[in-house]
């Protein structure tokens, strides 16, 4: 998706608790990209790490810097798949969809499990 003309990467969801709010654990996430190397470049291009906030909880989030759930989350199968392998039946809190439910209607987009 987006621009496709980079090397083969991995997609991953991790599923973590934190005492950290929405903007601070974004703040965290940008650190630790930065200490791997990402260096901006142009939307979508090649990097060396991306780190997202697909959800928080139930938390709607919708500002320039931050939007919660993640604005492109039910477009994508690589987040989706592995988000399945988490919580199936995890609810999307702004659709009200589960993930299994977000996952029926995409087209395959080349998704294979590792």
């Amino acid at each position: 998706m987006g621009y496709t003309s980079q090397n083969w990467f991995v997609n991953g969801v991790i599923k973590i608790k934190t005492g950290l709010g929405p903007f601070d654990l974004l703040r965290a996430l940008k650190k630790i990209e930065s200490e791997l190397g990402r260096v901006k470049t142009f939307r979508w291009g090649p990097r060396a790490i991306d780190l997202d906030i697909l959800l928080y909880g139930n938390e709607e989030v919708k500002t320039e810097e931050l939007q919660i759930p993640h604005p492109l989350l039910h477009e994508r199968q690589f987040v989706l798949v592995p988000l399945a392998e988490i919580d199936r039946n995890l609810v999307h809190p702004v659709l009200k969809k589960t993930v299994s439910e977000l996952l029926e209607p995409l087209e395959d987009q080349g998704v294979e499990k590792l």
